[in-house]
């Protein structure tokens, strides 16, 4: 670790991350971003639900956007996996595959990993990039407006998934991923009332045709104009453990004030690691308020001159 120490370490390349990256920059202060390069942004084949793009835009031009917008500023990119992360008396130390650094704080933007359903690797990427298989129905809920639809869940989870999509359409399948539904009393009527259909699995997404996909079920195959898998999500949280930060005991989310920042001091959260709400601009504004205090906590530290 013989480089200066930066002001901030960013861990994440996601919407949040990169937000951050852009502000800090433009603070002035010295930073790298360490990004996995899995963001869940990059996933989706075209977003119109993110304000100033009316045609849409896919997840992976924003984000290289993003990137180029924060690199015209100063900010260093690495593509790469933090795989340790340590409190300092000054700060921070961070480790990865061909590198490390030292810093005056970090942000985690690490982010969540959804669950994904029972079919092979290959066909679910394929399914993903054609709009076959949707991750979040705040986001693209409108694209399946009075479509075929199913919900891939069981439980509170995947009935709640289901009557949210109620709104866009009524012809909606819930599907048990791997045996018998397990749906509380109460919420079956629910799903009754609404014409909401239930099949018990388990499944398998078996094929993707021109313009729809294929579930296995022990009751027959089910075509779909698209599936949501609602099978909860897994927090990036395992930095956030190393340097001792708080988390949420039920959500596994890292746990942060009104301005980010977490139970220990100079480390800071933003987006779907602290909330998983699936959205870009609430992201955006997580890491714009994150690095907005970033800069104002150094400077109570160390007054910032040009």
């Amino acid at each position: 670790m013989d480089e200066p120490q930066l002001d901030c370490l960013i861990i994440g390349g996601g919407p949040a991350g990169l937000t951050a990256a852009i502000y800090l920059a433009r603070f002035h202060l010295s930073l790298r971003v360490i990004d996995a390069g899995n963001s869940r942004a990059s996933w989706i084949p075209c977003t119109r639900n993110h304000a100033g793009f009316p045609d849409g835009i896919s997840g992976t031009e924003l984000i290289e956007r993003m990137k180029a917008q924060a690199q015209k500023y100063g900010a260093a990119i690495e593509t790469e996996r933090v795989t340790r992360l340590d409190r300092s008396d000054a700060g921070f130390c961070a480790e990865w595959g061909s590198g490390s650094a030292t810093a005056r704080s970090v942000l985690l933007a690490t982010g969540i990993i959804n669950r994904r359903p029972p079919m092979d690797p290959g066909l679910h990427d394929e399914a993903l990039a054609r709009g076959l298989i949707r991750y979040c129905p705040i986001c693209d809920g409108y694209e399946v407006t009075d479509r075929k639809v199913g919900v891939i869940g069981s439980g509170a989870r995947g009935v709640a998934e289901a009557l949210f999509l109620r709104s866009y359409t009524a012809d909606i399948t819930l599907i048990a991923p791997d045996r018998a539904h397990d749906v509380a009393a109460g919420d079956q009527a629910k799903l009754r009332d609404l014409g909401i259909r239930t099949v018990d699995g388990p499944c398998h997404a078996v094929a993707a045709l021109d313009e729809a996909i294929v579930v296995e079920t022990p009751h027959g195959h089910h075509t779909f104009d698209s599936i949501y898998p609602a099978l909860g999500s897994d927090v990036h949280s395992e930095l956030a453990g190393q340097i001792g930060v708080a988390l949420n005991e039920e959500t596994g989310c890292v746990i942060v004030d009104a301005h980010q920042r977490t139970s220990v001091t100079g480390a800071y959260a933003a987006g779907d690691v602290v909330l998983g709400l699936d959205q870009i601009s609430h992201a955006m504004g997580e890491g714009g308020v994150a690095a907005t205090t970033i800069r104002n906590d150094l400077a109570r530290e160390r007054p910032l001159r040009r």
